[in-house]
């Protein structure tokens, strides 16, 4: 399998694609007006804490306060208050006695409900972002601060040390954290990530050094400064998929952009200078996307319909609570046998799903409709195959074995805002709905306003403006039915049309004094 990072940098935004034998496997783009935010370390104040959906929430200077649930509370985080001058009280001993007192669940249970980490409004907190804002709501934060490099990630505060899951080999996982206890200063944790794999203690040393120095400046600037303040900016999106992904499973990185190929090439030199052979400038005249057929598979990527290799297609719907994605057979029918056809389609189906979740990145609910399956064993393939791919995913993915209706529920880890919000907005004509008004049912809408205007107005000229493609609605038909309307209510109606005004949509405009009556109809 040759794996490739291929890079387009442009003025206004930069695209990161990772291609697995030619298919685009991730997709990542880093725009300067939304910034990446996972990783960022804010200096903040505690805004709320309400014990009742046991989470407080964080005034960082953003729009909307960050979300710190008291789960991603670390233990850490009475270290961090002292250094800052802070301090969170202990819990109450007597009621922690009470709720230990018997070992049974109910008690465990009983105790995890009622224990609420004593934090006071106003109080200074350092926290890190670890989800991007949503919608409506802002970003999610933890006071478990951690800075990832290239090989390791520091945990301050901290005595653990641990190695990634994804090392399988039990030789090089223990050499790995003998190095780690060796080189690690007192007060310190480590994690060891799967990058380091064959790396030597010289090369994880230089790279601990470097967070440890990055974590001083971070005190420094948190005791000096008054919240709330950001204290530390992680790598842009493109520098981080560099940092994080660019392993020995990697063949080759090309760049088109001269100055971005410099930049991450003298990176790349400083933390590992025996893969820097493997980045590439990339000349080209048609696009670096175009030649590596990445853009028509972008293209399919925005789409809300996925097409399948045997002639099956996805439809991706994204509704406000979750994601919904429907399966369907399309015009494969090569077996006379539907179990078999429905079978293999359901398989491409599941490849498809788990590669189009992490390339469109999309978090939270998902429910997928799959096309029935009558043998319980053949539903169990379906199962395994979902849980096979989604093992290539970074994200944490939860799956639930398939229900007798033929549904598939998935969650998924959900970072930061999914492709498509963060690259396409809502039509500002049918607002996201993806439908306007029929013509019979806008002029309905044209004669309910003036019955109800008519009620309390004399006024009988008027202007209408609407969109010209409104208009033209209107101005059909032998007896036009605009006509129809002025005979039926004995107004004069002079038609008016303005671009600025959404198609199905119309304004009413007094023809002697030019005020708006649109208003005064409720």
């Amino acid at each position: 399998m040759v794996k490739e990072i291929i890079i387009n940098s442009t003025s206004t935004q930069t695209r990161v694609a990772i291609t697995e034998d030619g298919n685009l496997v991730d997709f990542f783009v880093d725009y300067p007006e939304n910034r990446r935010m996972v990783g960022d370390i804010y200096l903040g104040t505690v805004a709320r804490v309400l014990p009742g959906i046991r989470a407080a929430f964080i005034d960082i200077g953003m729009k909307h306060d960050g979300f710190l649930h008291f789960s991603d509370i670390g233990g850490r985080t009475h270290q961090l208050q002292e250094m800052l001058g802070e301090d969170i009280p202990e819990e109450d001993e007597e009621e922690n006695n009470s709720n230990g007192s018997n070992g049974s669940p109910e008690s465990a249970t009983k105790e995890h409900t009622i224990a609420v980490p004593k934090l006071r409004k106003g109080q200074s907190i350092i926290v890190q972002i670890t989800k991007e804002p949503v919608n409506n709501k802002g970003v999610r934060v933890t006071s478990a601060v951690s800075l990832p490099g290239r090989f390791c990630v520091l945990l301050p505060y901290d005595n653990k040390i641990g190695v990634s899951k994804r090392i399988l080999d039990y030789r090089e996982r223990k050499r790995l954290r003998s190095i780690a206890r060796g080189i690690l200063p007192e007060n310190y944790g480590l994690i060891i990530r799967t990058v380091a794999v064959n790396q030597t203690e010289s090369a994880l040393k230089d790279d601990l050094n470097l967070l440890v120095k990055n974590w001083h400046q971070i005190e420094e600037t948190a005791k000096s400064e008054t919240p709330p303040m950001l204290v530390y900016q992680d790598l842009n999106t493109t520098s981080s998929v560099i940092r994080d992904l660019f392993n020995s499973d990697v063949s080759k990185v090309f760049i088109d952009a001269k100055k971005m190929f410099k930049e991450i090439k003298n990176y790349v030199k400083l933390v590992q200078p025996s893969v820097s052979d493997k980045i590439e400038h990339f000349k080209t005249h048609l696009g670096i996307f175009e030649d590596f057929n990445i853009e028509q598979q972008i293209n399919i990527l925005m789409g809300r319909k996925v097409p399948l290799p045997s002639g099956g297609y996805l439809i991706i719907e994204h509704t406000e609570a979750m994601v919904v994605i429907d399966v369907n057979s399309g015009r494969y029918a090569k077996s006379k046998d539907q179990e078999i056809n429905s079978l293999k389609t359901d398989l491409e189906a599941s490849r498809e799903i788990a590669r189009q979740m992490r390339l469109r990145d999309i978090g939270g609910i998902i429910v997928v409709d799959f096309i029935d399956l009558e043998e319980e064993k053949n539903r169990k393939k379906i199962f395994d195959e979902l849980k096979k791919e989604f093992r290539k995913d970074r994200a944490k993915v939860s799956v639930l074995p398939m229900s007798d209706f033929g549904l598939v529920q998935i969650t998924r880890q959900r970072i930061r805002q999914n492709i498509v919000q963060a690259m396409k907005e809502s039509c500002p004509v049918c607002m996201g709905t993806g439908l306007i008004t029929k013509e019979s049912h806008l002029i309905y809408d044209i004669e309910l306003w003036l019955k109800k205007f008519r009620k309390h107005s004399k006024e009988r000229s008027m202007i209408i403006k609407c969109h010209p493609s409104t208009a033209a609605k209107l101005k059909e038909g032998k007896t036009k039915s605009l006509t129809k309307i002025q005979i039926k209510f004995l107004v004069r109606l002079k038609l008016e049309e303005d671009t600025n005004i959404n198609p199905g949509r119309f304004k009413f405009f007094s023809a002697k004094t030019g005020e708006d009556l649109t208003k005064l109809v409720d």
